[in-house]
């Protein structure tokens, strides 16, 4: 599954590998990588396969969950279609809560104890799916904890999900990714330690 889910992200331009130019990550990490998986969105293939392997980590590791939970904005849609296909309800997390109406920060009706996932699209220092975690918890949710698409395994990352009390199970990790794009010829062989030296290095 994790080089499967890989090789669709290399196939449709998800990832963009430019160490010459580093992206800047939302956590200000300047990195020689980035993954876009909102463009999964656009590939109906490759989105298929990434919900039905979103539902099949939550019936796997979640078999008692109750709702699922979408970060915002990346992970609301992949929550909606992984929660058709489980026929469970689902809602969002905002980044905050809205100035205006009822001032919600959790969309979906959220009952108090129901056991909930979070679907996030992507996992590198874990802060915002963790932020989302604690917001659930704090309206009486039971996180049951996380799926996503990718994760980046960085050990601040993995650090403060344990920290947090929670887990995430991703489809796909930075690991198995250099793998397939040094083979299929995405990198150049001699990237694909740079590139995991640079993680392990944050």
């Amino acid at each position: 599954m994790q080089r499967e889910i890989a090789k669709q992200l290399l196939s449709i331009g998800a990832v963009f590998l430019r160490p010459e130019q580093p992206f800047t990550w939302a956590s200000g990490i300047q990195s020689p990588i980035y993954c876009d998986n909102r463009l999964t969105l656009s590939a109906p293939a490759v989105r298929e396969k990434i919900e039905a392997g979103l539902a099949s980590l939550v019936r796997e590791h979640f078999p008692e969950c109750q709702m699922l939970m979408g970060t915002s904005t990346a992970g609301i849609a992949h929550a909606a279609i992984t929660a058709t296909i489980l026929g469970l309800p689902m809602g969002y997390v905002r980044g905050e809560a809205k100035s205006h109406g009822r001032g919600s920060r959790i969309e979906g009706r959220l009952e108090p104890g129901a056991k909930v996932v979070v679907v996030e699209d992507l996992i590198s220092t874990a802060g915002s799916a963790i932020d989302v975690v604690e917001a659930l918890r704090a309206e009486g949710a039971d996180v049951l904890g996380i799926v996503s698409i990718f994760t980046y395994g960085i050990r601040r990352g993995l650090e403060r999900l344990q920290q947090a009390g929670t887990v995430n199970y991703s489809l796909s990790n930075l690991d198995a990714l250099v793998e397939v794009a040094a083979e299929e010829g995405y990198i150049a062989p001699e990237w694909k330690e740079k590139i995991l030296s640079f993680r392990d290095s944050l």
